[in-house]
């Protein structure tokens, strides 16, 4: 599903109230003039409870309050702004809320997590959020929502020659080269790209930090979006992360063989063109199927949610310093018999839809959470089990390179050890490093 599809304008509103619970029921007596049926009042305390348990301030003056109820219907989205500002426990102590977008989700809705990450990344961006609390009113207000969330907000690709001549280029040697997919590095253009300017007969993919829709349905005109955060402005920097995420979706194979096109980040220009065979770039780390590459007990989307909160602390740091650590994904049974905790559990008592790593207000728990020696230990479904864990795993059959600490090394030995995956952050070098079955792959280059 698209986002803008649950937006309404009958649920768009002018807020009144000064504190947050006079919000919430505003935004819910908007709800209920069109779904009587709903229980204003249940529904507040459900959102107020999740309120005290964990802070659904996002930053930039947005709060993403939600809630899970026995309901027909998947999603419910009303969304407040308050010019004057709201006040919010979790917000800073001279910060106001200016935007609420509240999510109903009935229980039966399976991509939840999904639906309110992929919210969360869209309110994320200041530019987007000035542009709708300065909305001068609510029907342009509501014209910036559905724009925003539904991708219009992304730049066209430059139609200058050097670009179409590229493009086309790359359509030939795809051609050419028996290549079953183009893929088109949708960073190179400020703003993102515009699904639609690059059309070809051959199956398209995009790669781009910020994905501009979810699900399926609409007309995007690429095959397949594939989020990745760049590590760096370099050309293609994104390429190993988004050929494993790729691959572990089924969106290509082991023996497929991909043409790329790309450039700087930001420069709007196409100047890089790369053929890429899938077996032979991770030919060390497979044995022959994309099956082998994922635990069987792993879902797609939480090894991507994990390789990218692992990124964006390479890139970021915490409080401007680098960050080592160690996550260790699936076989959660062998995994917790090779472990012990170092620290009292930070994630035990939670329900574990509250610790699940697919949960946006997750990222900064985790984050801060890495500071702390030890491994984040993850089932295969995304919830976090503890922080703060000690490998206790052996491998003598894999030598590492020089270099590379007790951090890297326990992350070898526990994917020997336990059918898993470890993605480990070097506090050193800022490199993002993946193993399998205690083979390395580095996802990121050194940060010079």
């Amino acid at each position: 599903m698209r986002l803008e599809k649950i937006i309404a304008r009958g649920r768009i509103v002018d807020l009144r109230s000064l504190d947050l619970e006079g919000a919430l029921q505003e935004l819910l007596g908007a709800c209920v003039e069109k779904f009587p049926d709903l229980k204003p009042d249940a529904l507040l305390r459900g959102l107020l409870a999740r309120e005290s348990t964990m802070t659904t301030y996002l930053g930039f003056g947005v709060a993403l309050p939600h809630v899970r109820v026995k309901m027909s219907r998947r999603y419910i989205l009303a969304i407040g702004r308050s010019r004057v500002g709201i006040r919010h426990d979790g917000a800073l102590a001279d910060e106001r809320v200016h935007l609420i977008v509240m999510l109903i989700a009935g229980e039966n809705a399976r991509d939840y997590l999904q639906v309110l990450a992929s919210i969360a990344r869209q309110v994320k961006d200041k530019d987007l959020v000035d542009n709708l609390v300065n909305a001068p009113d609510l029907d342009a207000l509501y014209d910036r929502l559905v724009g925003g969330f539904g991708g219009l907000r992304a730049v066209e690709a430059q139609q200058n020659r050097v670009n179409r001549l590229m493009f086309r280029e790359a359509e030939r040697v795809a051609h050419g080269a028996g290549c079953s997919a183009i893929v088109v590095f949708g960073d190179t253009f400020i703003g993102g790209l515009q699904p639609g300017v690059l059309r070809s007969k051959l199956k398209t993919i995009l790669v781009t930090r910020t994905a501009l829709e979810i699900g399926d349905g609409g007309d995007t005109r690429f095959n397949e979006t594939i989020q990745v955060r760049s590590f760096s402005n370099q050309r293609l920097a994104q390429l190993r992360s988004a050929m494993l995420v790729a691959l572990t979706r089924g969106v290509v194979t082991f023996t497929d063989r991909i043409c790329c096109v790309g450039g700087i980040t930001g420069s709007n220009q196409f100047d890089t063109l790369v053929v890429v065979d899938i077996e032979r770039e991770f030919q060390t780390l497979l044995t022959g199927s994309t099956a082998d590459l994922l635990p069987p007990d792993v879902k797609p989307e939480v090894l991507e949610r994990v390789i990218a909160v692992a990124t964006e602390l390479a890139v970021e740091g915490r409080e401007g310093r680098p960050v080592g650590c160690l996550f260790v994904v699936g076989d959660n049974t062998r995994v917790g018999s090779l472990s012990k905790p170092l620290v009292l559990n930070p994630f035990f008592g939670y329900k574990e839809e509250d610790r699940n790593i697919l949960n946006p207000f997750m990222d900064e728990t985790v984050k801060e959470f890495s500071s702390i020696d030890g491994a984040f230990i993850i089932r295969g479904d995304g919830v976090v089990e503890s922080a703060g864990s000690l490998i206790q795993a052996m491998d003598t059959t894999h030598d590492l390179p020089s270099g590379l600490g007790t951090r890297h090394a326990a992350a070898a030995a526990i994917s020997v050890a336990a059918n898993c995956i470890s993605i480990v952050v070097s506090s050193s070098t800022g490199q993002v490093t993946l193993f399998r079955r205690g083979v390395m792959l580095p996802l990121t280059e050194k940060r010079r």
